[in-house]
């Protein structure tokens, strides 16, 4: 089948290039200069249609594809120049062909300048703005939709932009932000005929003061512009839905939204409830939407107050045995005066999900192989707010005011069936965790004059969570370790846990402007951190007493802490300076950071201290070979720093074979990251590459120290020697290039990582190697059905310990979107899954088909269709993973088949 898709592809191409030649040419000015980033567009003629567009290159030069057989008008232009035009006529029998253009430069710069075609895509400096309806194919139903059909832009996997290989950090409506910190809402939400223009802002900084001062180079926002029908308006959608799912039960599916945009005041209502498995907001969503909060911390640090979560079950590629979504979401904004703005949003997700899966398990250390069956209830309800304002009376100040309240509640009841050897346990497990954090951040900008630029952050978070744990199973859990009253018919344990976090950042940066090229950057600030960490076991006994186990307990001549009572403070003071530099295409920034680290904790009756001074480096060279062409080379030293979570001497339950206990006298790690990133965007070709290779090398780094008896893990850390450093090696590759109407698209991710634990007494060394490979091909044809066809190959190799394990996924896909009887249209989608292993084990093939059919007579607001998931009705899917103690294999069941009746009203 690989091959057979290949040569398809090759096929595909041949045929399309066959039919058309290539007209290039070079764009001047009257005194013979080439000038770059001009537009060339070629327009049939007599009807006017776009056929192609070109963007010239630093040589001026320009490509266009033409059909054969058809004549054509190219039009030149260039910002301050008069428009030149040509007639060209394409006969059947033409080769390649050359036309150049002279341009005269234009007293009208802007003003009185008529447009006659609207240019497909056009860059202004770090600006890039596309037309959409240049490159919509007519079947775009979001955001999304539109996005992947512009050259250089990918939705990836979860759902958000990437451009230029980087994820979008800002999407705004209008210039107003469309839910701080996320791009999957956008793309999933945003109306596609409501796009008119899509924006891409490359090196952005939301604060004009400091563009320019820094590196933004990794800073990608997209700003949309709406057609005109929808500004001052009400717009939107009402979708509505039911069916039965292939075991005749009911389901539904409403999700109505509404949107208003005015150059005062904008509103974004966003609503989903349905138990067909969209998720629109998932808990891992929640913990990573940042709301715009940024990281400011001094160059070199890395501490995260982590949560401390349960570890929750994790849905696959939001596939499931059963899901049922509620979302509610509101965006605002108002521009309250001319120097004033507010903003905000509010987000209520409440998702419960049923998770059944089961794997096969091998224990490194003991060679043990567990075999689990997993049925899992779990609930997710989650709500966050926030409120935003920006305070700028003039252009030389600024301040930020940002407050972001986020509360949850996670509840999980698992039972699980663990087989190993003759031994059966039957186990019940219930999580539950309420956390809640506050976090608010006050930034202020302030110009003195063109040289001397302050910028103050100050940001505050508090957080508490209180995470209980309870496991019911028939054998004796940790008998070496916890001091449980025996014999009992089944052993009923709970361990409470609270923890409650403090968290304060400041910082000052001060630029010295020397002059165009350079400038220095001073900066101070700390980080003041303080935790407390309680917990605590207990046993219910059969009679219904509880037991509540000590403190601390005397085993095999070691004092065994079980209870937690700790007092936690992390203090960096640090001061860094910086020079950057601008000579010729190079730009060069070296720079170092001096820190004073301050830890302690108390607990178990004693204090334990630290002071550190580390002096931490980092380097930036950015080398641009074009304008949309570039080298780049990032070199930074790390010292990383832990939580208290894992500080915390007393035993805590990870789950019912699994037992983990800090280390007070831990200490920090360092590392050292290489990573050297190519882009090139050439719209002269049509090509976008992208590419980047990693290196990290950890030294000291905080490990793993356990025990394993079968499959029972007790595990503490530790600081393991330098003589056995983490290394981590990463490249990844993108390419992307337009054939007229095609799209090929690979991508190429290879991971390869080594590190170090102690399990049993003995340093295992454990490695892992991952390839991923993807090959794609998609049309963008406007009267002609639309396609996508790939393949993708994944290759996981790991190494426990001397225990290898390969495995091995191919998975071809493909997607059709047909256009018939005017006012029908169909989307289906396929991919295949074959999932083997090198030791010819394993061997599982299954396919997920999609499909939908929409009626929408001409401009009518209704739109019916049917739509089908899982139409194969298959019941499950495989995966693979390891860490330092074990290989797991997991069968994972997802839902069956589901046919929808589907009504959407557009408003």
């Amino acid at each position: 089948m690989k091959n057979q898709l290949i040569i398809l592809l090759l096929l595909v191409g041949t045929s399309i290039t066959a039919q058309s030649i290539k007209v290039r040419g070079v764009i001047k000015d009257s005194i013979g200069n080439p000038l770059e980033l001009a537009n060339v567009i070629a327009t049939k003629a007599p009807s006017g249609d776009i056929e192609s567009y070109a963007i010239t290159n630093s040589d001026g030069m320009y490509q266009l594809d033409l059909g054969k057989g058809d004549s054509y008008f190219l039009t030149a232009s260039f910002l301050g120049y008069e428009n030149a035009e040509i007639s060209l006529t394409v006969p059947e029998d033409a080769e390649n062909m050359t036309r150049d253009f002279v341009l005269k430069q234009s007293a009208a710069q802007l003003e009185g300048v008529e447009i006659v075609y609207e240019m497909p895509v056009t860059v202004k400096g770090d600006t890039i703005v596309y037309n959409a309806d240049s490159f919509n194919r007519g079947d775009e139903k979001k955001l999304g939709d539109v996005m992947k059909n512009l050259p250089g832009v990918e939705i990836n996997d979860d759902g958000e932009i990437e451009v230029e290989g980087k994820t979008v950090q800002k999407v705004m409506v209008e210039g107003k932000d469309f839910f701080d910190g996320d791009s999957k809402l956008a793309t999933k939400n945003i109306p596609a005929d409501a796009v008119d223009k899509v924006e891409v802002l490359r090196n952005y900084n939301e604060v004009d003061q400091m563009r320019g001062l820094g590196n933004d180079q990794d800073n990608v926002a997209i700003n949309i512009k709406l057609k005109e029908g929808k500004k001052k308006f009400w717009f939107g959608e009402v979708t509505a839905g039911g069916g039965l799912d292939d075991e005749s039960e009911a389901r539904y599916l409403v999700h109505p939204k509404l949107f208003y945009y005015s150059p005062d005041y904008s509103i974004n209502i966003i609503t989903d409830f349905n138990d067909i498995g969209e998720v629109p907001f998932t808990w891992r969503d929640y913990f990573n939407f940042t709301g715009g909060f940024r990281n400011f911390r001094g160059g070199g640090t890395s501490f995260n107050v982590s949560d401390s979560g349960l570890g929750f079950a994790l849905t696959q590629n939001n596939r499931a045995n059963a899901i049922e979504s509620n979302f509610m979401a509101g965006n605002f904004s108002w521009r309250a005066t001319e120097k004033w703005d507010v903003s905000g949003f509010a987000i209520l997700s409440d998702n419960k999900t049923n998770i059944v899966t089961n794997a096969i398990r091998q224990y490194i250390s003991t060679g043990t192989v567990e075999n689990t069956s997993n049925d899992i209830d779990q609930r997710n309800q989650l709500g966050m707010l926030k409120l935003s304002s920006v305070y700028k009376p003039n252009s030389n100040f600024q301040l930020d005011y940002d407050a972001l309240i986020k509360v949850s509640k996670q509840t999980e009841e698992a039972n699980t069936l663990s087989q190993f050897g003759n031994a059966v346990n039957d186990i019940d497990e219930e999580m539950e965790n309420k956390p809640a954090s506050i976090s608010q951040n006050v930034n202020a900008y302030l110009t003195l004059d063109d040289d001397n630029i302050f910028a103050g952050y100050a940001q505050h978070m508090w957080q508490d969570e209180d995470p209980f744990y309870n496991v019911i199973q028939d054998s004796i859990p940790f008998r070496n370790i916890l001091p449980l009253d025996i014999p009992q018919d089944r052993y009923n344990l709970n361990q409470e846990r609270t923890i409650n976090t403090h968290q304060l950042d400041t910082r000052i940066d001060y630029y010295r402007v020397l002059n165009n090229t350079s400038n220095i950057n001073v900066s101070m600030g700390s980080t003041l951190s303080n935790q407390k960490f309680n917990s605590g076991i207990f046993q219910l006994l059969d009679n219904g007493n509880r037991l509540d186990l000590p403190q601390t307990q005397e085993m095999e001549g070691e004092t065994q802490p079980l209870g937690n009572d700790v007092n936690f403070n992390f203090r960096d003071l640090y001061m860094g300076l910086h020079y950057k530099v601008k000579t010729g295409k190079f730009t060069f920034t070296p720079g170092a950071t001096l820190h004073n680290y301050n830890i302690s904790n108390e607990q178990l009756g004693a204090k334990t201290t630290q002071n550190d001074w580390r002096l931490l480096p980092d380097f930036n060279a950015i080398f641009d070979i074009k304008k949309s062409e570039s080298l780049r080379f990032n070199y930074a030293m790390a010292a990383e720093y832990t939580d208290v979570n894992n500080f915390a001497e007393a035993y805590i339950f990870n789950n019912y074979n699994s037992l983990f206990r800090g280390n007070r006298d831990l200490e920090n790690s360092l590392s050292h990251t290489y990573r050297l990133t190519y882009f090139s965007f050439n719209m002269f070709n049509y090509t976008n590459v992208n590419a980047n290779v990693t290196y990290t090398k950890r030294i000291e780094g905080i490990k793993s120290n356990g025990r394993i008896d079968r499959i029972n893990q007790a595990t503490s850390v530790t600081n393991i020697d330098s003589n056995f450093p983490d290394e981590t090696f990463s490249a990844f590759a993108r390419l992307s290039k337009r054939i007229k109407r095609l799209q090929f698209n690979g991508n190429v991710n290879v991971n390869y990582s080594t590190s170090y634990n102690i399990f049993n007494d003995l340093v295992q060394k454990s490695e892992s190697f991952t390839q991923n490979y993807r090959g794609s091909v998609r049309s963008t044809f406007r009267e002609w059905p639309n396609f996508e066809i790939g393949y993708g190959y994944t290759v996981n190799n790991y190494d426990n310990g001397g225990l290898e394990q390969t495995f091995f996924t191919h998975r071809p896909f493909a997607n059709v979107d047909i256009s018939f009887l005017k006012h029908f249209y169909l989307n289906a989608e396929w991919d295949f899954y074959n999932y083997t292993d090198k030791a010819d084990t394993i061997e599982n093939e299954y396919s997920f088909v999609n499909a939908k059919l929409y009626f929408q007579k001409g401009e009518s607001p209704w739109e019916l269709s049917v739509q089908a998931t899982n139409i194969l009705n298959t019941e499950f899917t495989n995966s693979d993973s390891f860490n330092d103690q074990f290989n797991t294999t997991n069968q994972y069941f997802v839902l069956p088949r589901i046919v929808m009746l589907v009504v959407k009203y557009d408003l």
